[in-house]
């Protein structure tokens, strides 16, 4: 029935009907995300954090070219960190990379578990202080 429709539609208007495929669920552009043990690496330094009293809330952005941990002092305020991984970088500077709220970044590589050492100072900080 719907096609009868579509061709009296068609020959009503005088034009012609296009069909646009739309993607499937196995033709979407694949996104980057962390995988279990990168989530597991980074909820622990996350948890240490907490506990600190350092980091309180955290956002996980999946994206076509990358995946973001952001985590934040206070919701209501922009990223004090995002981790980041950018697989395009895999192979020049490594794909993952800590980035500091301004934009800089404070350190870069191909394993994870070296890149979030930087945390490990603020760690020690809040445990001294």
């Amino acid at each position: 029935m719907t096609q009868s429709l579509l061709n009296g539609a068609n020959s009503a208007s005088g034009g012609s009907a296009d069909l646009v495929a739309f993607p499937g669920a196995n033709q979407r552009a694949a996104i980057v995300s962390f995988d279990r043990r990168e989530l597991s690496a980074i909820l622990r330094v996350y948890g240490q954090m907490v506990a600190s009293g350092e980091w309180r809330d955290y956002a996980i952005d999946m994206l076509k070219d990358r995946a973001v941990f952001s985590v934040f002092r206070r919701t209501s305020e922009m990223p004090l960190y995002r981790i980041v991984k950018d697989p395009k970088l895999a192979r020049r500077q490594g794909a993952y990379q800590v980035v500091a709220a301004g934009g800089l970044v404070l350190k870069r590589g191909h394993e994870l578990a070296t890149v979030l050492k930087v945390f490990e100072r603020n760690l020690r900080a809040a445990d001294n202080g």
